[in-house]
Parts: C-alpha cells; structure tokens; sequence
C-alpha cells in the first residue's frame, strides 16, 4: 500500500442533457461512434519538401547566380564536433532580427514557386568562440566578395574576425561558420545572409496553399514554424530559448495583403516599389511591420494573400478575422468575429495579465496541416476550424471551432509570454492551454456546459495512451530529445491532455491557480521556463494561502508533482470497503507487460488524492465499514487515476444504478462505466462485470454517460466486427430501435446519434429515409435537403447503402464543395462505401494532391481504414506505399502517429501481429520518424488486443445472448 493519500474538497459539475433508449441499442452505437469523433479530431504540423537552386534575385534588385558551397557528407563514424550535434552551443544569444522576403506567388520558369531573402541578425558573444552555428533548412544562399555565404560584422570596437570557412550541414540543419579568431564576449555582432528557397507545397515553414475562386486559382504564401521549420524560412537561431525581436517587411504582388505578427508599420503602409526580378524591374508592394515583442521563432507567422477581413475592436485590442473573400462575404468570420473578444477578457482576468499586443489577427487556410497555430498576433486556422457557416456547419463544427479559438488565445499567455526552455517540457504549452481552452469555450458559450467534456474529451483520450508500456512522461530528459523528429513525437495526447488530470487533480489547488499565474507570468515575461519554475511559484500560492496545511505530512509542491511528471503512466486505486485497506498499482491495459516498462525513480508510486462519498454524502478522510453502504472514490474525475473496488462494493453501485442512479454524478456514471471496461481489459476485474454496467443506461438522460459507453463498446465493435459473434451483437428487435429513433430525434443535440444507431442496425425507416433524402439531393445537387447536423451520417448511411453513382456523386459534390467543413463531410463519407473497388481508388486518391490536400491524406486513409471492409486495403496500402509517404511529408510529421494507430487499431490476430512486426523491420532503414513511438504502441496493443479475444470471446457471446433482447 502507498503511501500519502489524502482528502480533498470535492467540486460538482453537471453534465450535458443527452437522452437515453434501451440497454439494447449501445453496441449498435458504438458500431458507428468512431467516426464522428475522427471528423472532430485536430492534425498537426509536418516538415518536408523539396530544395531548389533556381537563380536568385535578391531583394535588393540584383540577379545573382547561387553559389552553394558543398555540404559536408556526414560520416557514419559519431562526430563530436558542434556541427554535428542537434542542439546549439551556449556561446552566443540573439537579439533582434531584420528580415526582408518576397515570395513569388507565380511559377518561374522551370514551374517553381520561390522566395528570396535577405537578413540580418544581430547576436552577443555570451562565451569566447570561434564558431558560428545558426539552423538552416533548404534554403541556398548567394556567395558573399570573400566567397562565404554570410558577411560577419562587429558592432562594437573591436572588429570582427574573419570567416575561414563556410558550409552548409543539412542533417543537423546548420549553417557553419569557422572563424580566424575568436568572438570577444559581452560584444555583439551582426550576420548577413542572402538566400532563396521554394515556396513549396509541403505545409512546414514558408509554403504555399492554393485555391480557386471563380474560377480562377489563386496563390496565397503562409507559414508554419513550429517546431523546427523556421530554419527554412530564413536562417536563424531556432531554439525556443532563443527568443529576439523581429523586424519583418514583405514585399508582394500589388492589391495582395501582407501580414505578420507586428501591426502594419506606418500610415502609408503598403509602400509601392519597384524591385529588380529574372524578368526585369518588377512593381511591387513593400508592408513593413512593427517590431515584434522578444519571442521564440516557431512563433513568427508571415502570409502574402488575396484575402479580405472583417474585424472589431475590443478594449483597444484590434481584432481581425481573415479568409477567402467569398467566405468573409458569405459571413463565415462573424462566428469567430464575435467570440474572440469575449475570450480574450476571460484570460486576461483568469490570468490577471493584460494581453500584451495590440492587435489579434485569426486567418482561415486552405492547406494547413494543424488545427491551428498560436503564432502570436497572427493566429493561423484550418478553415474548418476557424470559419462557421450556419447553413453548413453542424453544432459540433461550432463546437470545435469556440474550443480551437480558446485553446490558440490561451497561448498568447502560456507558451508565447511565457515559454518553454525546450521541447521536452512542452506540456507547460499545450497541456495548459488544452485544460484552459474548455474554460475559454465556457465563458464564450455558457449554454453548452461545455467543461464537463474535459473527461471525455482529455482525461479518457489519455488514459488510452499512458495504460501502455510504451507510454513516456510528461517531461522527458532534455538530452532525450534532439532532433526534430523526435520533438514532433511529443506532440501527442500526453503533452496535451494529460496535465488536466494529473497536474489540476494531483492536489486542492484550484483557489491558488490565479495566484500561481499571477506570479508565474509576471516574473517570466518574455522569458523561457523549466517546469520547476512553475512548481516553485505553485508552492509560492500555497504558502501564502495558507494551504500548506492541507498537504500531506512531509510533502510539497515539489515533491507530489514530480511524481506524476516524471514517471509515465498512473495507478488504479484499489479500495476494500469491507477491510477499509487502499492501497495503488501502476495500471497496464496488458500487465503482462510489466516487466518491460522502464525503470522509475519513484517505482511508480503516486501521492494520490482520494475524494469520495458514501450512499450519496461527500465525506472527509474516514473510512466507513457499514457493508450496507457503497463508497464512491475519485469524485468528478478530480484525480488522474482509476478505481477499482472489491466485489461486494462493485455490486452496491450497480444496484444503486438500476434503482437511483442521479445519487451519483453524472461525471462519475461515465467514470464507473470507464473504469469497468478498463479494469476488465487489464484483468482487475471480469468483461461481464463492465458490461453490466451499461444495463442501467435505458433509464440515463445524461450525454456523458452514454458517451462513455459508446466508446469503450466501440473496442468490442473493433475487435468482433469481422468474427462470427458479431451478429449475436447486433439488436434484433425493431420496436425498441423505433423507441430510441423517435426518442433521440426529439432533441436536436442527438439526432446524428439517433439516425445512426437506427440505420446501422438496419432499421427500415431510418435507411428508407436517409437514401431518400440523398437521392433528393442527387436529383437536385444546388438543393440539398439534409440539416448540416445530420450530413456526415446520412452522407455514410446511403454511400454504405449505394453503389458506384451514389460515390461518384458524393465525389463530385466534394470536389464542388466550396466551404471546407461540407468538404470534410463528404470526404470522411466516401469511406464508407462497401465497395472495396471504389475505397482502392480512393486511396490512390490520397497521394494525389489535385484531389485530396495533403493536409488530408493522412486522415483520410485512417476514415478507409475505420470502414471494416476497408480496413485490410488501407493497411496493404500503407506497407505498399510506406517509403513515398514518408518521403513526402518528411520525418517530422505528426500526422504519421495518427496513420499508424489509426490503420492498426482493429488488429487482433497473430497474423496481423506477425504483418506488423515485419513492417517495422521492413522500413529500419527508411524510418517512422515522429511515428516511431506509434509503431511501438501499435505492437503493444495488438499483442494485448489478442489476448483479451482469446480469454474474453466466449463470455462476450453469452452475456449478449443472455442479455440483448431478440426478436
């Protein structure tokens, strides 16, 4: 038994009214669950692209010849020279930035899209050296009159040393400049470069994103820098420590936009000029910007657009929303407009810090790789998550974008003020701004009720993850962590969702949270951070509240906390009510693999808070021994943990369930349900058991609970839908489907939930109905009857339930589709067809860039992938294709994770075990880059995922033929 458990306060919420039918219909839901959550999930950034050596006009007219020196070879021996290694050295700090670029919104003449650069930046020596590092990615550069590729200049009196040599290091991304001298410390110095690069399609640093308008296509020149792709923008010290202030001027196309960071500099701006290209003098327009505040690269943002805006402007912030001039007529900003302002009040009060620029620029991309980006001042959105078209967007399209705009804003405090040291602490980013994104959506959209999600939406997503053997913690050892692709890997459910669980639920801070901001962002403005800064500050609140009491005995901040950033995982809480003994287990979904998890130097142990209640009344830190009575613990999912009970207890709750179930919270009804089917997979406890804790739900008017439920019956779907039990799965009796049909139907947060479980399960109506009203719409393509709630489902039901004509009309309305989120809709529909013929040709389809963006390749395959008959040809598709799309969206993309977990979820047989483990020994050489660590979770949950089949069929079978009523 561990020690150190204590009693909190216990905090209620309430959940969302959802609605309930019969016990009967919950696997008939989860059959089809999955797929809208995939339509609302986020994708993240990606590297790659090609590199180009086109000749190069520089911005200050002249045409000039590349002279790239040649790269040094890596060696297969290790080096230990500075170039060689991933990380900068500490010698030298940068302090601003002055950059120029002109991007080329039109092929040249060889069919390339550039950009030409010229910089400056200006460093101080902070230790003596002879070597220059700076990163560099893709990008040539023009030989300066000594024959390097950059000019080095003292600012001070003493001059500056003469370059010796210079080269380019593609592997580890650097610019090398070895010095005849050494640089004198406390002086600064000023290095210019000149250089081209290719405004590619590849989604990561300096892009380009492509649409048509009328007709006719149009350019637009974007970014994405984070993590590690600024380097191909320009040359520049790309490091979050690293932070300088930027000067930005643009040079571009007459009558485009040009924006940045900063606020458009002066009151003339744009300026008309006349620069000298490969074709002649050229007319272009020149926007500078206002200097920025001192901040990391990855959050420098520039785009060249033919946008249009709409903006407003609250307590002196300016705020602008811009998108396709088509989508700021048709209104499609006004959503985002109106809910910005009221956000970005609601943390300057929970943060007790004013937002600190004076503007806030959002902007809707064709091609965006990520949900969003929290570039600070210039916020960049896929248009799915940014633009809300109420004839178009269903309420959880709005839903997604009120928490996506929350989730960027609350960075411009946590990760843009205030910033972490390096990327092995990135959750002190994003797993902040995940837990404050539901508070932000909150306060924009009170009605929703919208923070209860954060258990289904984070706690449950990540206890998923963190159950495995592969599974990493929240902080990983700075040294671990190097190359870009291994930075990408950690932008994953761990560093986003986990901090709400552990870190908010670990100890009774909630009343020193405002405190512990206050301090936190005041004392590390404009600076960088290591997780035990906000640990100190944590223990700072506590100490002058007055709350050190209420820890447990010997135990701080400090000491608490770091148990759970530390060490992976988290431990079940076992409790025996009839012996009052609890005691904790690090929790494994196979805990067979126990025995290969690494080593801990807190042997996975947690000081853990128990809040709990008794028939109904929240207690304090006693144990009652009454067997008439049923214990609850972890009240509200306030802590990070599950619970098991014995068996007497576990019985108690579930009468109290069928009897009274509102005496427990709604939170913990999901909960129980959760923590049964987890505890079951994992052996704590029997699957019938689990199951039995859904019988309850055909009097449940709760969303969370149900929600819970689909989920975890989703696995059974996934691990039975292709074996012979399956049918005894099914709900044969249409009375009670037509109850929950018409039932569901009346509220109109649910009826997506009502259409599916009735078409899904063959309900006549229901089929009859959604095939009319999309053959309706065939016969009549300009007049689509369908509610933007219901398409995604009606769109799958009658493609599942048509042929060739009902896809290829699907098709061509996706291809016609001028609003992203209609587009998102068909494209995850065309999965569902069960024509294997026509799911080939759309993954075909999906390395094709003219009909799927590659922003959506990846998610794309995984909708095939989720279609059971699709699911084998997505998998051979991936093996067949590996080499070329990892060559394409590069090592560090992180959408690979995504592809990998996604094709191999429904694995459960040793053949597919035996297919994935020959795949990872197949592609050692080429690599998974940040899916290395999914290729592992992939293995480790399929060989887990073969067991539970083997020991759990039979039973499954019997209980359903048992307990799921027949007609």
């Amino acid at each position: 038994m561990g020690g150190g458990f204590y009693i909190s306060k216990f905090v209620g919420v309430v959940g969302i009214v959802f609605g309930a039918g019969a016990v009967a219909t919950i696997i008939a839901l989860a059959v089809v669950y999955s797929q809208e959550v995939a339509n609302n999930e986020a994708v993240s950034p990606t590297n790659g692209g090609s590199t180009v050596k086109p000749p190069v006009t520089t911005p200050g007219g002249s045409t000039v010849k590349p002279q790239v020196t040649t790269p040094v070879i890596p060696t297969t021996v290790p080096s230990n020279e500075p170039w060689d290694k991933y990380r900068l050295p500490d010698t030298l700090k940068p302090d601003h930035y002055n950059l120029t670029l002109w991007p080329r919104l039109t092929a040249n003449a060889q069919g390339l899209y550039i950009f030409t650069g010229k910089s400056y930046v200006v460093f101080q020596c902070v230790k003596e050296t002879d070597l220059i590092l700076i990163h560099s990615n893709k990008l040539n550069y023009t030989k300066w009159a000594d024959g390097h590729l950059a000019k080095l200049s003292a600012l001070g009196s003493t001059p500056a040393p003469t370059i010796k040599k210079s080269w380019l290091q593609p592997t580890t991304q650097f610019l090398v400049l070895e010095l005849n001298g050494k640089l004198a410390v406390g002086e600064s110095y000023q290095l210019d470069t000149v250089f081209v690069g290719e405004l590619a399609d590849d989604l990561g640093g300096f892009y380009r994103s492509v649409y048509t308008e009328e007709g006719v296509e149009k350019v637009v020149a974007t970014t994405q820098m984070q993590p590690t792709d600024a380097r191909k923008a320009f040359p520049c010290f790309d490091e979050p420590a690293m932070k300088a202030v930027f000067h930005i001027t643009l040079l571009h196309p007459p009558t485009t936009v040009a924006l940045s960071n900063g606020m458009e500099h002066g009151e003339y701006s744009p300026v008309e000029v006349t620069e000298v290209g490969t074709e002649g003098p050229v007319i272009v327009w020149r926007t500078s910007f206002d200097e920025t505040k001192k901040m990391s690269t990855y959050l420098l943002a520039f785009i060249v657009s033919d946008y249009d805006y709409i903006n407003s402007t609250r307590d002196n912030v300016l705020i602008r929303i811009y998108a396709r001039k088509k989508a700021i007529a048709d209104g499609q900003g006004e959503y985002a407009l109106n809910k910005t302002g009221p956000i970005l009040k609601f943390f300057e009060k929970y943060y007790n810090a004013t937002y600190p620029l004076p503007k806030s620029d959002q902007i809707a991309l064709p091609d965006f790789n990520a949900g969003a980006m929290e570039n600070w001042g210039l916020i960049t959105y896929r248009e799915t998550a940014l633009l809300y078209d109420p004839n178009m967007s269903s309420n959880s399209n709005k839903e997604r974008i009120a928490t996506i705009i929350a989730h960027e804003l609350a960075h411009m405090w946590f990760g843009n003020l205030v910033t972490l040291r390096w990327w092995n602490d990135l959750w002190l980013n994003e797993g902040f701004a995940s837990y404050v994104e539901y508070l932000g959506a909150n306060e924009a959209e009170p009605d929703w009720n919208i923070k209860d999600l954060i258990v289904l939406g984070d706690v449950h997503r990540v206890f998923a993850v963190d159950a495995l053997a592969s599974s990493h913690p929240l902080s990983s050892k700075e040294e671990d962590i190097q190359k870009p692709e291994q930075i990408s890997e950690l932008f994953d459910a761990i560093s986003y969702s986990k901090v709400r669980s552990s870190i908010f639920s670990a100890m009774i801070f909630e009343e020193q949270i405002t405190l512990t901001y206050c301090t936190y962002l005041n004392t590390f403005a404009y600076d960088n951070t290591v997780y035990t800064d906000l640990w100190d500050h944590l223990q700072m609140a506590v100490n002058s509240t007055g709350t050190g009491a209420s820890l447990p005995t010997g135990q701080t901040v400090h000491s608490i906390m770091n148990r759970w950033v530390l060490q992976m995982g988290f431990p079940v809480v076992t409790i025996n009510t009839a012996t009052g003994q609890i005691n904790q287990q690090h929790f494994l979904l196979d805990p067979a693999t126990a025995g290969s998890v690494p080593p801990s130097d807190f042997n996975y142990e947690w000081i853990v808070p128990i809040r709990w209640m008794n028939t109904g009344v929240v207690q304090q830190q006693t144990w009652l021994l009454d067997k008439t009575d049923w214990i609850l613990a972890n009240l509200n999912v306030s802590g990070y943990y599950r619970v098991n009970y014995d068996n007497a207890n576990w019985e108690r709750l579930l009468n109290v369930l069928s009897i009274h179930h509102e005496s427990i919270p709604v939170i913990n009804r999901a909960q129980l349900v959760d923590d049964a089917f987890n505890l079951a997979r994992a052996k704590y406890i029997d699957t019938t058991l689990a199951l039995r804790t859904t019988k309850y739900l055909r009097t449940e008017r709760e969303y969370m609970p149900w929600e819970s439920a689909l989920d975890n019956l989703d696995f059974f779907y996934l691990m039975f839908d292709r074996s012979e039990i399956f049918g005894d799965m099914q709900v044969d009796n249409p009375l009670t489907l037509l109850s929950l049909y018409l039932y569901f139907s009346t509220l109109r947060y649910n009826q997506v939930n009502a259409i599916r479980v009735a078409c899904s399960t063959g309900m006549e109506e229901c089929q009859t109905l959604t095939k009319g009203w999309y053959s309706q719409w065939m016969k009549d393509s300009a007049n689509n009857p369908i509610h933007p709630n219901l398409r995604t489902t009606v769109y799958c039901s009658a493609i599942a339930a048509g042929g060739a004509a009902e896809w290829q009309f699907g098709w061509d309305q996706f291809m016609a589709a001028t609003i992203a989120i209609e587009a998102d809709k068909l494209r995850s529909a065309l999965a569902c067809t069960k024509q294997p013929w026509l799911l080939n040709k759309y993954l075909e389809y999906t390395l094709d860039a003219t009909k799927i963006r590659k922003q959506d390749a990846t998610s794309t395959i995984v909708y095939i992938a989720s279609n059971v008959v699709g699911q084998s040809l997505a998998w051979d598709f991936m093996r067949d294709r590996w080499s070329y799309i990892f060559t394409q969206y590069g090592g560090g993309s992180f959408s690979f994770s995504n592809l990998i977990n996604g094709v191999t979820k429904r694995f459960s047989t040793e053949f597919e075990l035996k297919q994935l483990k020959q795949f990872q020994a197949d592609n050692s050489e080429v690599g998974f880059g940040s899916g290395t660590l999914a290729v592992s979770q992939s293995i480790e949950r399929t060989t887990a995922n073969i067991k539970w089949v083997a020991e759990n069929k039979d039973s499954v079978q019997a209980w359903f033929n048992t307990e799921v009523p027949k007609e």
